[in-house]
């Protein structure tokens, strides 16, 4: 009985440290202006680390939030080339043409004024949290990169 129960307990245990869908996309509610802002420093940081003009991006999220189309428009902007799903679900389709994927999390812990930003890059990410003061946004920290 004793080794049943420890087999269901390590069985459930190699459940919950399984992959996880993330939740990507836009979860503040933040102003346009913000949104711009914290985007403009996101891509700044992405050229400093990927050369534009040279690297393409892979979107895996369908960018229609204030945050995401003003991270697709600055990224273009820079000379980045973007390939962006057509729609919510993915086809199916294994890319493997060079691309990067990107993705992105923008999100604000609850009773802050800090927001947070993570790009996830392939199987890389780079974070980093603002603090929204009298309208405008500030960085409150460094850039952090998980290799």
């Amino acid at each position: 009985m004793f080794k049943i129960a420890l087999v269901l307990l390590l069985a459930s245990l190699a459940g919950c440290a399984g992959p996880k869908a993330a939740a990507n996309g836009n979860f503040a509610k933040a102003s346009p202006a913000v949104d711009k802002k914290v985007a403009d420093d996101a891509v700044k940081k992405l050229a400093g680390l990927y050369p534009p003009a040279i690297t393409r991006f892979d979107l895996q999220q369908v960018a229609a939030d204030s945050f995401g189309t003003s991270l697709v428009a600055t990224l273009r902007a820079q000379g980045y080339a973007l390939l962006e799903p057509k729609s919510a679900s993915k086809s199916g389709a294994d890319l493997k043409n060079g691309n990067r994927t990107l993705s992105y999390v923008f999100d604000q812990p609850s009773g802050t004024e800090l927001y947070r930003i993570t790009l996830t890059i392939g199987d890389q990410s780079l974070s980093r949290v603002y603090l929204a003061k009298d309208g405008s946004v500030a960085p409150a920290g460094y850039w952090v990169r998980k290799e």
